[in-house]
């Protein structure tokens, strides 16, 4: 299956601004394992989860990357992680 390269391109985006928010450090990786989504209590959530990989390629730390938004106006959005 193609995807198109507005998709990928978006995908890369988001996974440097997850990198960003967990702070990830130069040298180690952030391979992304699965994602999944909610919608309940007036919330549409975005879910993906990650290793943390260290230099020599040993998961290190997992996590999981919140995007959530509300569904009523004004819209507004919350990004957060947890490590697990």
């Amino acid at each position: 299956m193609m995807v198109g390269m507005g998709r990928i391109k978006g995908w890369l985006e988001m996974s440097a601004e997850h990198r960003k928010l967990i702070g990830i450090p130069d040298g180690h990786g952030l391979k992304h394992t699965g994602s999944k989504s909610e919608q309940r209590k007036g919330r549409d959530t975005d879910i993906d989860f990650y290793d943390e990989t260290d230099a020599e390629g040993n998961v290190i730390a997992q996590y999981e990357v919140r995007d959530s938004m509300s569904i009523y106006p004004p819209q507004g959005t919350t990004l957060s992680f947890r490590k697990l």
